[in-house]
């Protein structure tokens, strides 16, 4: 079963209001709106809906942080839909395909919370669904599932379309926090927490695209039912999962929570193209750790993951074949990562550009013999707990992996002074 996906239309168009109310949409709205707020934040906690987005925290348990005090005048409702991590691309096929189905997962989420305002912050390159979004915000509206007295509840949400600054650092929720007040987009500390203190200083809850997506169909079928969808109902529902590199089909599909990273690959993805040979992957976007072959059969879930080493994160496998170099693979994630830390601390700040400048020059065979010891001291100063946020040790994940499975290949480009590969950096 494929709740998120199955009625997203092949031409690329989006569901009209029209088209989504005839396949029941708006009908779990009105369902949440006879419940109470902590009922509708009970059922999402017992269905072990994980946060999409990368960081796999309860959804429930998120929302219950957030004070109930009828004297706030105030809550925010926060849709994450910057999707910049390199290799992932699944927030984008809901966005352009399903609108109705997020705006109404937001809507009762805000209800849930009580929230009065929401936004939906969107990539700057997703012109496509920006457009789209707009036009279901405004056929919402119309229709009086947005704005004052929702369906005659006496709720009321104002929805806005945010477009961000192209910036990887928008996807941390307190430094998208930031950018939504018009301030430079570097982290907060915490605490306090968004759920407490958040844009403006209000309650407010931030989740991922395809969180969201899921609510309509937890309220409507129930928490036990969105368990069991998953191999592991520890972590519940289907999961959006992507492939891209030298596959037959990269792509992404709904499947179970929990296929194995043999399944994605060599079934959906239809194995590596003709004279490519599987190395590595990352398996959850370019800020987690490789797996390797020895690990296809590990379920793609957030505990199994962990226990081999990497993280889920967002689902979506970049696959590393036997001719591409593992060095000049990672040197491009570090690049990348150096080039989008926002400067707020310095390990992240001087530490990203000093190994994206290492690997450099190993891929330019000017590297020596202590470069190694020099990225290995990196993916531990950089790593968990001596920065201000996740960024870089999220850089360090694909390094600090690859130095472990690859050391060969970083030894020989030391040794032969060049990259056995046959590539160069100007």
């Amino acid at each position: 079963m494929k709740p998120l996906t199955t009625h997203i239309k092949t031409d690329g168009s989006p569901l009209s209001l029209e088209e989504y109310e005839r396949l029941g949409g708006y009908q779990a709205l009105r369902k949440a709106l006879g419940m109470s707020p902590a009922e509708i934040t009970a059922e999402v906690k017992d269905s072990n809906l994980k946060g999409r987005g990368g960081a796999g925290f309860n959804t429930g348990m998120k929302w219950s942080f957030v004070p109930m005090d009828e004297n706030i005048d105030t809550k925010y409702l926060i849709c994450n839909a910057d999707e910049m991590e390199p290799g992932t691309f699944k927030d984008r096929w809901l966005l352009e395909g399903h609108p109705h189905q997020l705006l109404e997962g937001m809507l009762i989420a805000a209800y849930a919370i009580q929230a009065t305002e929401g936004y939906v912050f969107l990539r700057w390159a997703y012109k496509t669904a920006a457009e789209g979004i707009r036009r279901a915000i405004a056929e919402a509206e119309l229709s009086g599932y947005l704005g004052q007295n929702i369906l005659g509840s006496g709720f009321h949400l104002k929805m806005h379309l945010h477009t961000g600054v192209g910036r990887y650092m928008c996807g941390e929720e307190t430094a998208l926090l930031n950018s939504l007040e018009g301030k430079r987009a570097t982290p907060r500390a915490k605490p306090p927490f968004p759920q407490v203190s958040g844009l403006f200083g209000k309650p407010t809850i931030v989740n991922n695209v395809e969180t969201f997506s899921c609510i309509p169909h937890i309220i409507s079928m129930g928490a036990d039912w969105f368990r069991n969808l998953s191999k592991n109902p520890q972590d519940g529902g289907t999961k959006i999962y992507g492939v891209s590199g030298q596959v037959k089909r990269p792509g992404a599909w709904e499947l179970p929570m929990g296929v194995t990273l043999r399944e994605l690959i060599e079934e959906h993805a239809g194995g590596m193209k003709d004279g490519f040979h599987f190395r590595g992957a990352l398996p959850g976007g370019a800020s987690t750790d490789f797996l390797v072959e020895e690990h296809l059969d590990v379920a793609m879930d957030y505990g199994s993951v962990a226990a081999a080493g990497s993280r889920l994160g967002t689902g979506t496998v970049v696959v590393l074949d036997d001719r591409t170099c593992p060095v000049g693979f990672v040197h491009n994630l570090e690049h990348f990562f150096a080039q989008e830390s926002c400067g707020w601390c310095t390990p992240c700040r001087e530490g990203l550009p000093w190994t994206e400048k290492i690997l450099k020059a190993l891929e330019n065979g000017e590297g020596r013999e202590n470069d190694l010891d020099t990225l290995a001291f990196h993916t531990k100063a950089l790593g968990p707990g001596h920065t201000f946020c996740a960024l870089a040790p999220g850089a360090m994940e694909p390094l600090q992996s690859a130095l472990k499975y690859f050391r060969q290949d970083f030894e020989q480009h030391i040794h032969e002074k060049r990259c056995p590969y046959g590539h160069t950096i100007h």
